[in-house]
């Protein structure tokens, strides 16, 4: 049983990973007609603008997928929790919202690694 968890969690992991590096290949097309030592005299130019493009795609999913995941965690527990003990309700509501917010405050970190990685770097 766990062996099948795993390998639906490492399948979930590969699709994600080939979508974003699909969704990322028009980043490498090039013009119809330019020839291939303007091609890449012009990918010299843009200063490698291409691959952060590409890191830039795979560090926000990194961050959003791991993100969703432990909140969909965190409020599966917290549903179990209230289910079990309903006169503690308050504190594990309390104790939920904090945990998400300290979540979605990593996922806005990843997203200000971003920026910076396209308009700086």
């Amino acid at each position: 049983m766990k062996k099948l968890l795993r390998m639906k969690k490492f399948a979930a992991f590969a699709l994600v990973l080939l979508l974003s590096l699909a969704l990322a290949a028009p980043v490498y097309a090039a013009g119809e007609t330019a020839p291939a030592e303007a091609a890449a005299a012009e990918s010299r130019e843009d200063g490698g603008l291409g691959l952060k493009a590409v890191a830039a795609g795979i560090a926000i999913g990194v961050a959003a997928a791991g993100g969703a995941v432990g909140m969909g965690l965190a409020t599966a527990k917290s549903a179990e929790g209230i289910a079990r003990q309903p006169e503690a309700e308050g504190k594990i509501r309390t104790t939920l919202m904090l945990g998400l917010v300290f979540i979605e405050t990593a996922i806005i970190y990843a997203l200000l690694v971003v920026i910076l990685i396209i308009f700086v770097l």
